[in-house]
């Protein structure tokens, strides 16, 4: 079996298999390119099947003087999922990259916003355009329901069902969820929708999509990220933030108001409960506030007995 095959396969594995989105391919694909490309330097050129650990510990040796510790552990993450599935197909009896040690790396969580700061953001949004409307309309829609950048720009008409409170969404797997939506934020979908959207013209393949562009195109990640990065500028917000960082922003609120850690998983639509432990953190002012109210040692519970 030589690269190209092995590569031709593992797509298709983890496209029907894994169901896994093209984005999520494509960063698998490169990990395993850039090997490639490593291997073709060398007199020797082994193949999918025969190459040893010794071989990949030396590509990452070499890697590693130009990317950091997290994206390493990534390439080392990427490439052993590959060899994992040529054990799987029996291509290989062993995978040489279960000897290879992953850098420690801090897990380093982002920043969060508070009410006020998004209330902020929004209100720096200039309403007298329509793309304004729009940006409003996107930022509404990310925190209240906890949106992944993805989920947004892929966000359909007949995924919104408002009569019933809730919202079709199109996560990672190619799995849908249903998340509860806000009355003010389906006020503000319904007025995108039926004011700004509707004089529009889309293109054919976006025609049931919700947030266009002038032109009648989907949105892309980066003009998210672009919209974002603009009005934190124009606030003069310190903070570094993206489409997550309201996603993340929206899950912490709900964590610190009580929300069980169990339907947060499910509104956010983590597989594992154990993202959702990392991802939504607890800062140490809530924990000193929830100590000082709970504590067996505290003014309130001495009084009362």
């Amino acid at each position: 079996m030589n690269w190209k095959q092995a590569t031709s396969d593992y797509i298709n594995y983890l496209k029907i298999e894994k169901g896994l989105s093209k984005n999520t391919i494509d960063s698998y694909l490169r990990d395993v390119k850039k090997l490639i490309l490593f291997i073709n330097l060398l007199k020797k050129h082994p193949t999918p099947v025969n190459i040893t650990s010794n071989t990949i510990q030396q590509f990452i040796y070499e890697t590693s003087k130009s990317i950091n510790p997290r994206s390493q552990a990534r390439l080392i993450s990427g490439l052993r999922s590959f060899f994992d599935y040529l054990v799987f197909e029996d291509y290989r009896e062993d995978n040489p990259t279960d000897l290879i040690e992953s850098p420690n790396i801090a897990r380093k969580l982002p920043d969060t916003l508070e009410k006020g700061e998004i209330d902020a953001l929004i209100s720096a949004i200039d309403l007298s355009h329509p793309q304004g409307e729009r940006n409003k309309t996107i930022i509404e829609t990310i925190y209240s329901c906890g949106l992944r950048v993805s989920e947004l720009i892929n966000l359909q008409l007949s995924d919104l069902f408002f009569d019933e409170g809730y919202i079709r969404v199109l996560g990672k797997g190619n799995k849908y969820r249903f998340v509860p939506i806000h009355i003010t934020t389906i006020q503000r979908l319904n007025f995108y929708i039926n004011d700004i959207r509707c004089k529009i013209i889309p293109k054919v393949e976006d025609e049931d999509i919700v947030f266009l562009n002038r032109r009648g195109k989907r949105l892309t990640r980066q003009m998210i990220f672009i919209i974002l990065k603009n009005l934190a500028t124009k606030i003069n917000l310190k903070k570094s933030i993206g489409p997550h960082t309201l996603r993340h922003s929206f899950a912490t609120y709900l964590l610190k108001n009580g929300a069980d850690l169990r339907v947060i998983q499910q509104l956010l639509g983590h597989e594992s409960i154990t993202t959702t432990e990392i991802y939504v953190h607890l800062d140490t002012s809530y924990l000193k506030e929830v100590v000082e109210l709970h504590h067996p040692r505290s003014d309130a519970n001495l009084k009362e007995e």
